[in-house]
């Protein structure tokens, strides 16, 4: 009996126990049959039961935060995935991380139109098919209602990006197998996307990952989705590494007690929205102000609207002049790309020649700064020239939009605490996962 049931059937146990106190003798009945559901307890699992669902017993204690290693990096994947189990038998499957949006999906064999995985790496779906009448269908397409012609219709779903990349398909629940820090596990089911018709013009989603991970602030979100069921606190993070790799967390348990900077988040925007701000340049004012930012994990690099991003780049322009790098109008890696006298292969080997953008959050009392050094907006090319990863964002579809992306999140700490509606961050090695 998984723990789901065990649950479910201690419950009813506990109902039968009042029912019975109510029609005998009240104090011998219920003091016995409270004894045996003691019993029952302690013999099944060890009471582990408490561990699984402790968050759903008591609301004042949840469970260890979840934390999963990621894989991928800005260039040349241009992503960063981590791998997830679903089902029983669980089987594993690889998603982008998006903070930028709430739907989880996966690549659907329903048949699937336009996958970009084998069969053998997409999910099958086993007569769990969300029908549209159900509440989650409206969380969905919250807030605007489900168009159900017909109740025991399927929940039908389409999402489309930014960059023009598509999902479509049906929401269907189904079994998380998730392990947490302290050791215990959880088999929370949740509803995400079949994806059966995919379209994939650009890099986002990756065609190499079976889904999107959907990190947003939305109701059909799979942080939502726990913190509905008391599983967890409705608070996630990540950790990007400029080496590869780096993690997600689930839960505040590895939040740093000390060393964290904060700022509010914008309470009525279903992104992860920041602001007013005011971009500075090696610590001076560039007179570029009142900017809202995005923080969007789903985005390889950093976005800014037509003026801004033009602003960033004549402020470069100008520190290159005179210095050792030359316009490399032939590698199109990136729209702006300069070469030296001989092939980079580290950006630290020209950091000197650009300055560090901060980031001066005027929110609240005092101001708090994110900086973004060179390295955290620069890469090198395939050809080892230096590329620009600071984007126009009216190119690519994102219209007015600053979006803060993967580059200028490396070797940082990311924190989206919803509960308190504030965005974090704090200096990591995001190689390793800290230890609560």
């Amino acid at each position: 009996m998984n723990h789901l049931h065990l649950f479910t059937y201690y419950n009813c146990l506990l109902r039968s126990v009042v029912c019975c106190a109510r029609n005998r003798d009240k104090k011998m009945n219920l003091r016995l049959s409270l004894l045996l559901l003691i019993f029952f307890l302690v013999k099944s699992n060890q009471g582990s039961i408490f561990k699984t669902f402790s968050g759903v017993l008591s609301p004042n204690s949840y469970p260890s935060s979840v934390v999963f290693p990621l894989s991928g990096n800005v260039f040349p994947l241009g992503y960063y995935s981590v791998s997830l189990q679903i089902g029983n038998p669980p089987k594993a499957f690889q998603f982008d991380i998006d903070t930028g949006s709430d739907l989880t999906w996966v690549q659907c064999n329903a048949p699937c139109k336009g996958c970009t995985v084998p069969p053998s790496l997409q999910y099958m779906p086993k007569a769990n098919i969300i029908p549209c009448s159900d509440p989650i269908c409206s969380s969905l397409h919250w807030p605007k209602k489900p168009e159900c012609p017909n109740p025991k219709e399927q929940c039908d779903y389409e999402v489309t990006y930014a960059d023009q990349g598509s999902s479509m398909g049906a929401l269907v629940i189904d079994q998380f197998p998730l392990k947490l820090q302290n050791g215990s596990f959880l088999q929370p089911r949740l509803a995400f996307g079949c994806g059966y018709d995919q379209s994939f013009p650009s890099a986002h989603p990756s065609p190499a990952t079976a889904g999107v991970l959907g990190l947003g602030r939305g109701r059909i979100s799979v942080l939502t989705q726990l913190v509905s069921a008391g599983l967890t606190r409705n608070v996630i993070g990540h950790c990007l590494s400029s080496n590869g790799g780096g993690f997600l967390f689930f839960g505040d348990n590895l939040i740093p007690s000390t060393g964290v900077s904060w700022t509010p988040l914008m309470s009525q925007d279903n992104h992860y929205t920041t602001g007013p701000a005011e971009l500075l340049s090696n610590g001076k004012s560039t007179g570029l102000k009142d900017l809202k930012l995005i923080f969007d994990s789903g985005s390889s690099y950093t976005y800014f609207n037509s003026k801004t991003y033009q602003k960033i780049v004549n402020l470069i322009g100008n520190d290159l002049k005179d210095k050792p790098l030359k316009d490399a109008k032939e590698d199109k890696t990136l729209p702006i790309c300069w070469k030296g006298a001989k092939p980079l292969k580290s950006v630290l080997e020209v950091k000197n020649l650009f300055k560090t953008l901060t980031i001066n959050f005027m929110s609240g009392r005092r101001n708090t700064q994110l900086q973004i050094p060179p390295e955290s907006y620069l890469i090198i090319s395939k050809t080892g020239n230096v590329c620009l990863g600071i984007l126009n964002g009216s190119e690519v579809g994102l219209q007015d939009s600053n979006v803060i992306g993967d580059i200028s999140m490396q070797g940082v700490m990311m924190i989206y605490d919803n509960e308190k509606q504030q965005l974090g961050w704090v200096s990591a090695d995001c190689n390793k996962i800290p230890k609560i």
